[in-house]
């Protein structure tokens, strides 16, 4: 059975940080591609961020560029999204979510359940 946690969610100030964390299990997290994805209410989910396997290549939406990182612990079979320079408008639910690759594409399979961000002006 597959489980993702996401966790690390929560009010901040605009301009402030968070960091999420994702931990995965039931699945062989090493050899999978990650994701991040959001969304805010009335609006389609987002694909911010992809991080392959091993970690050594990544995809920002332009959305977040310059302002989130994503990265992953495979001993921990953790993903992780550093989150500054935070906006009002990146308030939303933040899922994680396993490629069908290892790479980085379009396609997940599995979906944590994901943390609620909210940003205040």
């Amino acid at each position: 059975q597959v489980q993702l946690v996401e966790s690390g969610g929560g009010l901040v100030q605009a301009g402030g940080s968070l960091r999420l964390s994702c931990a995965a299990s039931g699945v062989a997290f090493s050899t999978y591609g990650m994701g991040w994805f959001r969304q805010a209410p009335g609006k389609e989910r987002e694909r911010l961020a992809a991080v392959n396997w091993s970690g050594g290549s990544t995809y920002y939406a332009d959305s977040v560029k310059g302002r989130f990182t994503i990265s992953r612990d495979n001993a921990k079979n953790t993903v992780y999204l550093q989150m500054n320079s935070l906006k009002p408008e990146d308030t939303a639910v933040y899922y994680c979510a396993v490629s069908t690759y290892a790479g980085i594409n379009r396609d997940y399979k599995y979906w944590g359940q994901g943390t609620h961000v909210t940003v205040s002006s």
